[in-house]
């Protein structure tokens, strides 16, 4: 069970030793077989702790949704990036979720004092960063990030199965359930897809 007070005791620490505004950042989406990785970076602002804010995988999706009405009251700023499929095809998806944060954090209006990534590469910062191994689950800010990220892309994948809608995006969002194994394996890959991708590319 994730201690959602040491996530904040993790960042507070951080802020006394004199990194002031700490950026968190993460993606969702690396495992999909369709649609994009999102990152997102979130400023939380300092001293402000809001209820619900952990690992977005420990999350139901309602959860999600309420944690993420809290972050964008309690947060300084947050923005978003995304690599699409044509993108991921091309250079991987290691490099892809890199692109994606990179997007993500050059869209910030201020200029963080830290930046911690979850993972262990850390993307082309403007800013001091460091790369923290499951991040999502030992800091507020990248925890904050797991849920922005996870969110957007949820909606994303709702709006595109309004494109696509033969192959049930708005339910598995992408990832490879049984139902859309089924569905691609009959009307193989759309544009949405990643050709590069184990299970597509046999469609392809």
């Amino acid at each position: 069970m994730i201690d959602q007070t040491a996530l904040g005791e993790f960042d507070d620490c951080l802020r006394k030793s004199g990194f002031r505004i700490l950026v968190g950042v993460d993606e969702a989406g690396r495992g999909p077989l369709a649609g994009p990785v999102v990152a997102a970076a979130v400023v939380m602002r300092p001293g402000v702790h809001p209820q619900g804010v952990i690992d977005s995988k420990m999350l139901s999706a309602r959860r999600r949704d309420t944690a993420l009405s809290r972050i964008l009251e309690a947060c300084a700023e947050v923005s978003l990036g995304a690599a699409w499929p044509d993108e991921i095809d091309r250079i991987n998806i290691r490099v892809a979720t890199l692109l994606a944060m990179s997007r993500a954090m050059s869209q910030l209006a201020v200029s963080p004092d830290l930046a911690i990534v979850d993972g262990r590469d850390l993307p082309t910062l403007s800013c001091p960063g460091v790369a923290l191994v499951r991040g999502d689950s030992r800091s507020e800010s990248v925890a904050a990030a797991s849920i922005v990220a996870k969110v957007a892309r949820d909606v994303v994948m709702c709006h595109l199965h309004q494109v696509y809608p033969e192959y049930g995006f708005d339910r598995h969002k992408g990832y490879p359930t049984k139902e859309h194994l089924q569905r691609l394996a009959v009307l193989g890959p759309c544009p949405l897809h990643r050709k590069s991708y184990r299970g597509v590319e046999r469609t392809g």
